[in-house]
């Protein structure tokens, strides 16, 4: 099992089927927030939605294919983040996160980024890690800037969103600039 304290306030832990109800109840809460990035939203649809993508993702972390993490701010539920298109072979990975929106603002999502980035590089070995978002998504973009990410590029149409696509901005951060740089040294 997967559990990593970050600080005083908060800890990341491998979810479990008994957290379907409140990841459920979280993302029915921020439902139309959520909805402007995510699709998979509108698919979320009961408890079980929630359970089944909880035993998807604790087999993908079974086989070494990733790992899903809910994020607790003072022991409550508030988001996920997770490594997924984990690559042993090439020794990358990308992340992928999404905070409720009442815990905007308060740094949770730039420390649990920082501890799963640390976790690629030290704890998993991996060379490169990768943090895509909406180029208009400035929230979730700050997070790597703020973490020292190189900005990349555009990935155009990078992400089908309902009835479009949209542009990523695509971050990258390698294990030898992460040893050097501020945010690796924490």
């Amino acid at each position: 099992m997967f559990k990593y304290r970050i600080d005083d306030e908060l800890e990341l832990k491998l979810l479990e089927p008994a957290d379907a109800e409140a990841l459920y109840r979280l993302i029915h809460a921020n439902r139309s927030y959520l909805r402007k990035w995510m699709a998979w939203v509108d698919a979320t649809k009961s408890p079980q939605d929630t359970r089944s993508f909880i035993e998807s993702a604790r087999i993908r972390w079974a086989k070494g294919d990733g790992m899903t993490a809910g994020i607790l701010f003072h022991g409550e539920l508030c988001g996920t983040i997770d490594h997924h298109a984990l690559c042993l072979l090439n020794r990358r990975t990308s992340i992928g996160y999404w905070l409720a929106e009442s815990h905007q603002g308060l740094g949770i999502m730039t420390r649990a980024c920082r501890a799963m980035v640390s976790h690629a590089f030290k704890g998993l070995g991996l060379y490169r890690v990768e943090i895509r978002a909406g180029v208009n998504n400035l929230k979730s973009r700050s997070v790597p800037e703020r973490l020292g990410f190189s900005f990349e590029g555009v990935a155009r149409g990078g992400q089908r969103l309902y009835d479009r696509y949209i542009d990523l901005a695509v971050y990258g951060m390698l294990a030898d600039e992460w040893d050097s740089s501020p945010a690796g040294a924490k």
